[in-house]
């Protein structure tokens, strides 16, 4: 570490020179009571060096040793914190390395196909299914059917297009056309509740 030998050192340095996670060091804050950061405004830990040589000992006997938590907690108990804190690596050790080693085997990214989406159709008028018999009148009908329908005349009906602009002037509803509408009239209701409330406002 760069900093002097005495300087306090906060969590995430002192996580770095022990090569493990933040929320590791404050579990064993919780287990083990001899370890006493000191702590500021806001809550924020800083290590002194025998703080961090007793973290350092600690992580030796349970990574290293395999020794379990109730396990370090007896042997602080009836050894001490100073023979723990001799476990520890040298405070000028940079710590555990933290970059991967390289591998040789490359693995080529094959991106997923884009799902399929499928075309909602949002007029009433019958699809036009080819026959077969004769391509040429199959052609001129989806031909007909491509081109704009003349422009009612402008009336109360909403400028929507597609299913909702041709079943203003329904009268009668089958249970075929409800169900398309009913997404939009939903939409519809929203956007018309949503202005109202802003004009009201």
């Amino acid at each position: 570490m760069s900093k002097s030998p005495d300087a306090f050192r906060t969590i995430s340095e002192v996580a770095d020179w022990l090569g493990v996670q933040a929320h590791v060091l404050r579990f064993w804050e919780s287990r083990f009571t001899q370890v006493k950061p000191v702590k500021r405004a806001g809550g924020r830990r800083y290590y002194r060096p025998n703080d961090m040589r007793l973290l350092g000992g600690i992580k030796k006997l349970l990574h290293e040793d395999g020794i379990t938590i109730k396990g370090v907690q007896r042997i602080l108990r009836e050894q001490g914190v100073a023979h723990v804190a001799a476990l520890s690596p040298s405070l000028d050790d940079p710590g555990p390395a933290t970059i991967a080693p390289a591998q040789d085997t490359v693995v080529p990214f094959e991106p997923k196909p884009a799902p399929a989406t499928e075309q909602i159709r949002m007029d009433l008028r019958e699809p036009i299914q080819p026959t077969g018999k004769d391509d040429a009148q199959t052609i001129e009908r989806a031909s007909d059917a491509s081109q704009p329908e003349p422009e009612p005349e402008l009336d109360a009906a909403p400028l929507m297009g597609g299913i909702a602009s041709l079943a203003w002037n329904q009268t009668d509803f089958d249970d075929d056309l409800l169900r398309r509408i009913a997404p939009i009239a939903k939409d519809l209701r929203r956007w018309l509740d949503r202005v109202e409330t802003q004009a009201t406002g």
